[in-house]
């Protein structure tokens, strides 16, 4: 969604160069000082039984190349900050702070997560990547390549949508540890060259003004990778098709009358959110190589839709928007048989992100709250919890799990420029309540350990 970011004191800025992680008192909302020890990490490399342990294949990994590991870097310069005593956790149906993680030089716009690695930009150009679960400053790239609107990662490479309309492909430097290389922009030299000669692969863009169909016209708000392919969705209102093998642009459609801020996939389905209040689902019919509309899924009038989320069964689609409501949709198969099951006044102002983690859905607004929200039976929501810390609208959020049954790690980026990791309970009924509070208690302390033992 198009807006202005507000003003951020200079209270809450850190040195972009200098990463710095603050670990929360599970009881209050400023950073543990008390009891509290700073420590140097020296310039290792991690061994590699360590990094076995923890490897995880990135989940979205379209290719056959390796995904991100630490094995391929060097642990930089850091100190932490912790506290000498476990987060306690007297209700195990709340959420804990866990850390934060300062190091960027404009709001944050667009969190991925990738195996052991968590990725944040922001509009300050920068990217980061820091190591789970001891979150650990990896690496910082991307300066003077536009503002970072969206990125995805497949396989050992990392793609970035910026603001000047074009989509950065990264990869890390075989010749220094730490260090990304932009290997590749989209549109690539090789499709310029194979179509500015002919004049029907020209659009008109606005008056006056023609641009190539493989290029977008403004900013790239928003991808997503699904079977081999990465979308892109524009603030100019269509969506293209890039082939992931060889960077090729296939497709331009002309999805939505107004900007698209949101792209989701799932079973072979690409839903765009939009701006003119829709969401649309595009897929391929039988052996066709385009893709074609298969259904329209309308919102409240004069009201923008600012992110999707599906569930990986292709079953529920919710769309958050500018008026502070989620909207959630029940399908099987046909779009034809898809009906709304949910209206929820979620937030107070706009909801600007949203993910899914199983049954719970968290949502991200401009009140700089985050919501968790349960799925239902019929896919109403009930909300179980309010995440309040951010000084600014909450842009972006990931979840991951950490494969255990009492909960998952939530991270969130606002425009107050900071990422936050939160531990969210799985709110499970049908948990005995002890048991799920020792679970809690346990895992919250193996989180602990692994951020002091850094």
């Amino acid at each position: 969604m198009k807006m202005n970011p507000p003003l951020v004191s200079k209270s809450i800025l850190s040195n972009p160069f200098h990463s710095k992680i603050n670990i929360y008192s599970p009881m209050k909302d400023a950073p543990v000082s008390k009891d509290s020890t700073n420590i140097s990490v020296s310039k290792t490399k991690l061994s590699n039984s360590s990094s076995t342990n923890r490897s995880i294949i990135c989940s979205n990994s379209e290719t056959d190349e390796s995904p991100l590991s630490s094995q391929r870097f060097s642990i930089q310069d850091v100190k932490y900050q912790f506290p000498t005593k476990c987060i306690s956790m007297p209700n195990s149906h709340s959420h804990r702070s866990i850390a934060v993680l300062s190091g960027h030089v404009g709001p944050v716009s667009c969190l991925a997560v990738c195996g052991e690695f968590i990725l944040s930009a922001s509009q300050g150009r920068d990217i980061i990547m820091w190591q789970k679960p001891d979150l650990r400053f990896f690496a910082k790239f991307g300066h003077g390549d536009g503002s970072v609107k969206a990125l995805v990662s497949v396989g050992n490479k990392v793609f970035t949508a910026h603001q000047d309309s074009r989509i950065r492909v990264w990869k890390v430097s075989r010749s220094s540890e730490n260090v990304f290389k932009l290997v590749d922009t989209l549109p690539t030299t090789k499709d310029y060259w194979g179509k500015f000669m002919k004049q029907s692969n020209y659009v008109q863009t606005r008056r006056h003004h023609k641009r190539l169909w493989i290029e977008h016209a403004d900013s790239i708000s928003c991808l997503t990778v699904n079977n081999g392919l990465i979308y892109s969705g524009s603030w100019d209102n269509t969506l293209k098709v890039w082939r992931l093998s060889d960077l090729k642009c296939l497709e331009s459609i002309k999805a939505h009358d107004d900007a698209i801020n949101g792209l989701a996939a799932s079973k072979g389905v690409v839903y765009s959110a939009s701006a003119d209040g829709k969401i649309k689902g595009w897929g391929k019919e039988g052996k066709k190589d385009s893709h074609c509309l298969e259904g329209v899924l309308e919102g409240h009038k004069d009201v923008s839709f600012n992110s999707v989320v599906v569930s990986d069964d292709g079953k529920w689609v919710y769309g958050g928007g500018s008026d502070g409501f989620i909207i959630g949709w029940e399908g099987n198969g046909s779009f034809e048989s898809w009906k709304l099951v949910c209206e929820t006044k979620a937030h107070n102002m706009a909801v600007l992100s949203m993910c899914l983690m199983g049954g719970l859905l968290c949502s991200g607004s401009a009140d700089k709250n985050i919501g968790i929200w349960k799925r239902e039976v019929f896919g109403k929501l009930c909300k179980v919890g309010i995440i309040s810390g951010h000084e600014g609208p909450v842009k972006c959020l990931q979840a991951s799990s950490n494969r255990i049954d009492a909960g998952f790690m939530l991270y969130s980026g606002s425009l107050d420029r900071s990422v936050r990791v939160w531990w969210v309970p799985t709110y499970n009924n049908n948990t005995n309540a002890q048991v799920e509070e020792e679970n809690s208690l346990a895992t919250l302390s193996t989180l602990n350990q692994s951020i002091i033992s850094c």
